[in-house]
This record gives C-alpha cells, sequence and structure tokens, in this order.
C-alpha cells in the first residue's frame, strides 16, 4: 500500500499500532486531536485533526488505500458526547473513503455493541445487536454504516468486536482478554486479507474461557496465540465468589451492562492499561 491512515493514534491501542502499520505501507498518515505522537517513524506523517470535522477528514483520507479507525471516546458517556467523535465522526471516515476511492475501513468496534447478551450464550458473529449503552450504540451505527457503504458503495469493512485489550487483572478478563500481540496480528489480518467484503470479528485473544466464536470469521486468517488461563487461578481467588444476578457479571458487556447510561463504565473495569501512548 502507498497510504495507510490510523485514527485515534494518540490512543493506548493506536499507540501499539504505529509501528506494525508502518511496516505495511509507504507512508503512514496518523491523526487524532492530541497536540503530537512524539518522534515519528521514519514513513510517519501526523496530522492534529478533529473526526467530527468533516473537511479536516476528508484531507486525511484523501489518496489513501485503506482506513484503520480507532478513534473515538472509549467510554460510555452522554449522548451528546459521544455523538460527534463516535457517530458523526464515522460517518465522516466512510463518507470520506466514498469520494476518494479508499478500499476497505478497518474499524475498532467493540462487545459493548453486543454487550447485554448473557455471557452462558457464546454468541457468534451474526448475534444480533444488544447495545449496553450509548457508547455500545455508537459500534450498532457504525457497524451498520459499515454495512450500508459496502452493500451500496462497494467499501470493504472490518470491524473488530474487542473485548478487553489490556492486562488481565479481573474474572471477566480471564475470558475477554486480547492480548497486545494478538490485537496486533488481528489487525494485521483485517488489513492484508485478500478479500473481506463485510466481516465482523471479536478481537479475543485464544483464551480457554473465551466467551465468543469467531468461527464465522476464519475467512481473516486470525490465529490468536495468547491465553488468559495463565492468570485464571490467582485471579479468581482474589475475586472471591461473584453474584450471578448482577449484569456486569452475566452480561457480556461486564460493568458497563450495570452502569446507568451516560456514566463513565471504564473505572469499574479496573484496567492495569500497561500505557504505551496516552488515553
Amino acid at each position: 500500500m502507498k497510504k495507510l491512515v490510523l485514527t485515534g493514534a494518540a490512543g493506548r491501542l493506536g499507540s501499539y499500532l504505529r509501528v506494525p502499520l508502518s511496516k505495511m505501507c509507504e507512508t503512514l498518515v496518523s491523526t487524532d486531536i492530541a497536540d503530537g505522537l512524539g518522534k515519528l517513524l521514519p514513513n510517519e506523517t501526523y496530522v492534529q485533526a478533529d473526526l467530527a470535522d468533516f473537511a479536516a477528514m476528508e484531507a486525511v483520507v484523501k489518496g489513501a488505500d485503506m482506513v484503520v479507525h480507532f478513534g473515538a471516546i472509549v467510554d460510555e458517556a452522554p449522548f451528546e458526547t459521544l455523538l460527534g467523535p463516535n457517530l458523526i465522526g464515522s460517518y465522516n471516515i466512510w463518507e470520506s473513503a466514498r469520494r476518494h476511492g479508499v478500499r476497505r475501513v478497518v474499524y475498532a468496534s467493540s462487545i459493548h455493541a453486543v454487550g447485554m447478551h448473557p455471557k452462558t450464550e457464546a454468541i457468534g458473529i451474526n448475534a444480533a445487536h444488544r447495545p449496553d449503552g450509548f457508547y455500545g450504540l455508537a459500534k450498532c451505527f457504525t457497524e451498520d454504516l459499515a454495512r450500508m457503504y459496502w452493500d451500496k458503495e462497494g467499501i470493504e469493512a472490518v470491524c473488530l468486536r474487542i473485548l478487553s485489550c489490556a492486562n488481565v487483572t479481573n474474572p471477566r478478563a480471564v475470558g475477554s482478554w486480547l492480548s497486545y500481540d494478538d490485537m496486533i496480528h488481528l489487525v494485521e489480518r483485517a488489513i492484508d486479507t485478500p478479500i473481506a467484503g463485510f466481516s465482523i470479528i471479536y478481537g479475543v485473544s485464544d483464551n480457554d474461557r473465551a466467551p465468543v466464536d469467531n468461527s464465522g470469521a476464519r475467512h481473516l486468517g486470525y490465529r490468536p496465540q495468547d491465553n488468559a488461563e495463565q492468570f485464571a487461578e490467582e485471579i479468581y481467588a482474589k475475586a472471591g465468589v461473584l453474584d450471578p444476578q448482577d449484569p456486569a457479571n452475566m452480561c457480556h458487556g461486564g460493568p458497563f451492562a450495570s452502569t446507568p447510561m451516560g456514566q463513565s463504565a471504564m473505572m469499574a473495569l479496573n484496567l492495569d492499561t500497561d500505557d504505551k501512548g496516552k488515553d
């Protein structure tokens, strides 16, 4: 590829993606609302831009072969807060892609698009949308937007329903963990698979207790290597007995399923993010 665009490049996951993505293209254009990224890679340029600004996004996307769209507010928040970056921003990316002939958009969706499904149901990639808040609703919107642009305009899309990409610190993560290495592998396969069409795949490592089924997305070639079972005994011992009536324990969305709509749920996850960049 000549040009690859990465949105959310200053975020935690975007920071892990910059180096591997730079190896897949002649020019990596990283963008975020942050003032900068520090030292840039040899073939990387940085554009400070707001996802909600259509003209800015169109300028960034122009000439790109693909877009890796990881930019967003990554938490539950009031609808009005999420509207610009998480909904309008998605429209701006796909409409810019249409106008400039972008082949494919790889999108950081989330388990929260289906977060109210119970974990006792091993849901597959065709599970009905069942968001656990406004954040999950924005993921549903963007998945449907991506499907529409594939059906109507032929823009391929790979929607990565990431479960939890951080160090394992809680019982939920024993099943939902996506290691950083597997996350990079997942994005690489979403980019270099020859034909993607419209695809959904769960971003989860090869955990013994993974509560989702990726068998319907094997065409993407994602074969995770890490397994959170190594942490299970210690994590479960510390947590004690969990309440099976609590949606935070019973639902795929974890604390997002029990937190009131519009209120932050990230703190309840007790994430150990081992930050490479900035949130």
